[in-house]
C-alpha cells in the first residue's frame, strides 16, 4: 500500500526533535498520541535510541500507522497501541508523553480527555510535550494561524487553535506545570510540561 504521508510532519520534525533531544532526555518510555502517517514515530524513535517509542492513534488511522512502521522498524519502536482519548487508555505509565498538531482537530472536551488521560499514565515527575499553534492570552499569534483557525472552524465547528494559558489550566489540574515554553517555526510552539514529583 502507499504510505499516507504528511509535508507539516516531514517539516517540522527537525525541530521538534531539538527540542525533544533535551525535553525527554530523562525519560525512557513515551506514548505518542495521534501519531498519523507515523512519520514522527519513524524519525524520533531512530533519533532518541534511549526510549522506547509507543505510537498510537484512533482505530481508523491503525492500517497506514501499521504499514509505515512495518516498513521502517526499529527495536525501540512499539506496535501501535488503539487509543481514543474519549475511551480506554493504556493501563500502564510512561515517563514521557508526546502529542503534535492534535489539540487544533480535536473538540475542547476532547483535549481536555486528553488531559484527564496523560493525567493517569503519566508518572511523577514524567514529561509531557505538546506541539503546535497555540493562541496567546485569547490572541492571535500570526495572521497565518488566524487564518488556519477559521478554516478549522469552517470545516469543524468544534475545533480551533487553542488558548495557551488553558492548556495551563488544564496542566494544573493534573498536577503538571509549564516547565518551557519553546517557540517554533512556521507560528508553532512546543508545550513542555513536567509533572510534580
Amino acid at each position: 500500500m502507499n504510505l499516507p504521508f504528511s509535508q507539516s510532519c516531514e517539516n517540522n520534525k527537525a525541530p521538534i526533535l531539538a527540542v525533544l533531544k533535551r525535553a525527554l532526555a530523562p525519560a525512557t518510555r513515551v506514548l505518542e498520541i495521534g501519531s498519523g502517517t507515523g512519520q514522527h514515530a519513524v524519525y524520533f524513535s531512530r533519533q532518541l535510541p534511549h526510549l522506547h517509542w509507543q505510537p498510537s492513534d484512533q482505530g481508523e488511522y491503525l492500517a497506514g500507522l501499521r504499514a509505515r512502521l512495518a516498513r521502517y522498524p526499529a527495536a525501540n519502536l512499539g506496535a501501535p497501541l488503539e487509543l481514543d482519548v474519549a475511551g480506554d487508555w493504556p493501563d500502564r505509565c510512561y515517563d514521557g508523553v508526546f502529542t503534535a498538531n492534535t489539540c487544533h482537530i480535536m473538540a475542547w472536551e476532547q483535549v481536555v480527555q486528553m488531559w484527564q488521560g496523560v493525567g493517569r499514565v503519566l508518572e511523577p515527575g514524567g514529561r509531557f510535550c505538546v506541539y503546535g499553534p497555540f493562541n496567546r492570552q485569547g490572541r492571535y499569534t500570526s495572521d497565518s494561524n488566524a487564518a488556519f483557525d477559521r478554516w478549522l472552524i469552517q470545516r469543524d465547528p468544534l475545533s480551533g487553535i487553542r488558548d495557551l494559558e488553558a492548556m495551563e489550566a488544564q496542566a494544573q489540574r493534573q498536577q503538571m506545570t509549564l516547565a518551557t515554553l519553546h517557540t517554533m517555526p512556521a507560528n508553532n510552539l512546543l508545550l513542555e510540561f513536567h509533572r510534580a514529583l
